[in-house]
């Protein structure tokens, strides 16, 4: 019998989702003959039954796009929101896929679409998904799709900055995302020529900061380049952090903690305020956002994510499921879902590319 595929997007948008959606449906159609439903707006849509068709003719021409033609959404099967309630709709969305005939469901997106997928699988669907996102945390993948986008972006911005910052004297402070793990703002920060360089990975001490930019005032270089992720906590915050992360786990005390998480945009201005009071220099504060996440993907990108979008559509040929299609090397791995849900993949303070920043001087603020 014929197969018949749903592949949806979740969580945010990230450059090279369509080029992935080409590759796993123009492979399932012309090697395979599979056919294949999109879902609209990621688990809702499925939730909804809303669908689209995907033809060769809706595949053409969607490579060089930007963002996905199939949209997206947060939303969780297990935590809906539903007339201002958050309720489990993953009954419905199991009946959806048995009423479209599905033999199976590929989920594009990061690591909360992994948990989510996941649990659809425990609840006995065959599952197979694809990891995207530019901030390159999804375990057990040598990398992820859309964040070799979101460095040229994050780099070019980098790159334009210096000449405002050496003109007029100033420090900028380059806010860029990354709140679990500072894949992209050390790699950013590293080809930009950033002088400091914070991620969340290593806990900063601002007056570390500070001196390492009075340093290169001394040495008649009277401008810098702060490069931080959104994620980047002081030591300070990060005590706070744990300590209150280790009273919620508390029961009795679980309901009389509280709290408030810091924004991230406010701790950016905050950083940039102290770093202008404690080096005497004008701070700047810049953060680029969603810009990181927009516009058409890289070559690198569109590559990795089709011959990603290709190699599933081989492991649905072969009804292998409950797989992550990871990049390994030149070729491409299956991992098992529950290896990689739940896991975060952050930057190891030994990392080569830590060790190569520090031997050109940048300071970590540690």
């Amino acid at each position: 019998m014929t197969q018949s595929i749903g592949i949806l997007t979740s969580g945010g948008d990230t450059p090279g989702l369509n080029a992935a959606i080409r590759g796993v449906g123009k492979t399932c159609l012309s090697q395979y003959g599979i056919h294949i439903v999109g879902f609209r707006d990621g688990f809702r849509g499925l939730m909804e039954n809303r669908t689209m068709a995907l033809d060769g003719a809706t595949l053409s021409g969607i490579l060089t796009l930007g963002g996905t033609i199939l949209g997206t959404s947060r939303d969780k099967p297990h935590k809906m929101p539903m007339q201002g309630k958050l309720v489990d709709m993953t009954e419905t969305i199991v009946a959806n896929y048995h009423a479209n005939q599905l033999d199976c469901l590929v989920c594009l997106g990061g690591g909360g679409t992994m948990k989510n997928a996941l649990r659809l699988q425990q609840a006995g669907l065959n599952i197979i998904t694809l990891p995207k996102t530019i901030d390159n945390d999804v375990a057990l993948t040598d990398t992820t799709f859309g964040f070799d986008t979101a460095l040229g972006i994050a780099t070019d911005a980098i790159d334009r900055l210096h000449s405002t910052a050496h003109s007029h004297h100033r420090i900028i402070v380059v806010e860029i995302m990354g709140h679990r793990a500072g894949w992209l703002a050390l790699g950013a920060g590293i080809a930009g020529g950033a002088d400091v360089i914070l991620i969340p990975e290593i806990p900063y001490d601002v007056e570390a900061v500070a001196e390492a930019i009075k340093s290169r005032k001394r040495k008649g270089k009277p401008f810098s380049i702060v490069a931080v992720a959104e994620g980047a906590l002081s030591k300070q915050e990060f005590e706070l952090q744990q300590e209150t992360a280790a009273k919620k786990k508390d029961k009795k005390l679980k309901e009389v903690v509280s709290v408030p998480e810091l924004v991230y945009a406010e701790r950016t201005l905050s950083l940039a305020r102290q770093l202008e009071l404690l080096t005497g220099l004008e701070a700047r504060p810049t953060i680029l956002g969603h810009l990181q996440r927009g516009g058409t993907p890289s070559a690198a990108d569109r590559l990795l994510a089709t011959r990603l979008g290709a190699a599933a559509a081989d492991l649905i040929a072969n009804k292998e499921y409950g797989v992550m299609v990871a990049a390994h090397g030149e070729t491409s791995l299956a991992v098992p879902l529950q290896d990689v849900a739940g896991q975060v993949k952050t930057v190891p303070p030994d990392h080569a590319w830590v060790a190569s920043a520090r031997g050109v001087g940048v300071s970590f603020g540690d």
